[in-house]
């Protein structure tokens, strides 16, 4: 069993800047895929970025260049480092994590999410 909590979230600035965290429990996170989705009102649950144990990574065409992924295997820990953000951004951010996804961008892949962190961009 794997429980993920996120944090980090808030209130910012178009143009500004967050880094979310996923802390994991379990002694497996190291060999599990973490991924980050996120929801807006009124929209599905969408990807936005996923990393593999050998540290592959995929994003979203839509994050590309502004979010990086990273994770502290020491640490049990998934950062999602988010810049230049963008009022179309704001969404709740949930982590998720799985030993095997076969399409990172397919959220029914992962078996583990967290409870989710409000991201909120406005001026």
């Amino acid at each position: 069993q794997v429980q993920l909590v996120e944090s980090g979230g808030g209130l910012v600035q178009p143009g500004g800047s967050l880094r979310l965290s996923c802390a994991a429990s379990g002694r497996t996170f190291s060999t599990f895929v973490m991924g980050w989705f996120r929801q807006a009102p009124g929209k599905e649950r969408e990807f936005v970025a996923a990393m593999t144990r050998m540290s592959r990574i995929n994003y979203a065409d839509s994050v590309k260049g502004r979010f990086t992924i990273s994770r502290d295997n020491a640490k049990n820990t998934v950062y999602l480092q988010m810049s230049s953000l963008k009022p179309e951004d704001t969404a709740v951010y949930y982590c998720a994590a799985d030993p095997i996804v076969n399409s990172f961008s397919n959220s029914a892949e992962y078996d583990y999410w967290g409870q989710g962190t409000q991201v909120t961009v406005s001026s």
